[in-house]
């Protein structure tokens, strides 16, 4: 399981408008400067959040982004969907079906598979931007390893 870099750069880019919350829309170029990230790739990147439902536009003037729903709303695991697909643990199908098992030890494999994407799913889904932004602000501690 990894988290790409577009969901890497979306989550950045959203614990941006998070930890700098502002009624006026931020422009593209400013979220690109506060984060470092490459302004071509994250225009694709607020278009897919805003396709999702994550943040708002402005055109013209003044435009930019703006969360659509407190940062509380917003879970880490929404936002690595809204990028990157599904979250799972690969590409396999489920046990029991399309002769999925039909080779030796292969059904227990893929629910172990399936069953380490719920796992991660369920981790992320621990997560909002508030969250995030009050680690980041240092008013949380960071999130650990819970085994």
């Amino acid at each position: 399981m990894r988290v790409s870099t577009r969901g890497d750069y979306a989550a950045r880019a959203l614990l941006s408008l998070a930890i700098h919350p502002d009624s006026t829309p931020t422009s593209v170029r400013e979220i690109a400067m506060r984060t470092a990230l490459p302004q071509p790739y994250l225009e694709q990147i607020l278009l897919a959040l805003k396709g999702a439902g994550i943040v708002l536009s402005k055109r013209g003037v003044g435009g930019g982004y703006v969360l659509a729903r407190d940062p509380s709303e917003v879970k880490l695991s929404e936002i690595i969907r809204a990028v990157d697909g599904p979250i799972t643990a690969g590409d396999f199908s489920e046990p029991h079906t399309d002769g999925a098992c039909d080779h030796e030890g292969q059904c227990v494999l893929l629910a172990i598979w399936g069953a380490a994407g719920s796992h991660m799913r369920d981790f992320l889904d621990s997560f909002s931007l508030a969250d995030i932004a009050d680690i980041a602000r240092g008013e949380r501690g960071w999130p650990t390893d819970a085994s």
